[in-house]
């Protein structure tokens, strides 16, 4: 079984594949566009629209996210996107370098929240949000503490 964390963008779902694949050194990205797929004459889309991302992921670190961009006309039945607090994504990686490379790189054009730190559940912990709105936690012992956690109940 996976979790993968799974992202409703506005539009701008190309350049956070492309951010993204870089920041984290992606070793795989799949993206399909509306246009590749046959179109409903009753319900046009227009070019725009066409050039958007129906389905993307993107693979780094044993891990996976996917995402997709809205469509204006979704919009009406999912109602608009509100960015930034309707997912984070929590990336937890026991190599503290590879965790500080990735918070490096994400935090470029964000913001950072808490800096990597050590706290009483984790030797390496920090939190920020890229300059996408989207917000990232960083862990680098979270499964150890949870394990010592449940073992003491």
């Amino acid at each position: 079984m996976s979790v993968i964390a799974y992202l409703n963008l506005d539009g701008d779902t190309e350049q956070v594949i492309d951010f993204y694949s870089e920041v984290l050194s992606s070793s795989k990205v799949k993206k399909v566009k509306f246009k590749d797929f046959p179109q409903d004459p009753n319900y046009p889309l227009s070019e725009n629209e066409l050039n958007m991302i129906m389905e993307s992921s993107l693979e780094f670190a044993g891990g996976k996210i996917m995402m997709s961009d809205i469509l204006p006309s979704m919009k009406k039945v999912m109602g608009e996107l509100v960015k930034g607090n309707n997912i984070l994504i929590s990336i937890v990686i026991d190599d503290k370098q590879t965790l500080e490379n990735y918070f490096s790189n994400l935090s470029v054009g964000g913001y950072v929240i808490i800096p990597l730190s050590e706290m009483p559940w984790s030797s390496c912990f920090g939190m920020l949000v890229d300059k996408f709105g989207v917000v990232w936690k960083f862990n680098r012992d979270a499964d150890k503490f949870l394990d010592r956690l449940v073992s003491n109940q």
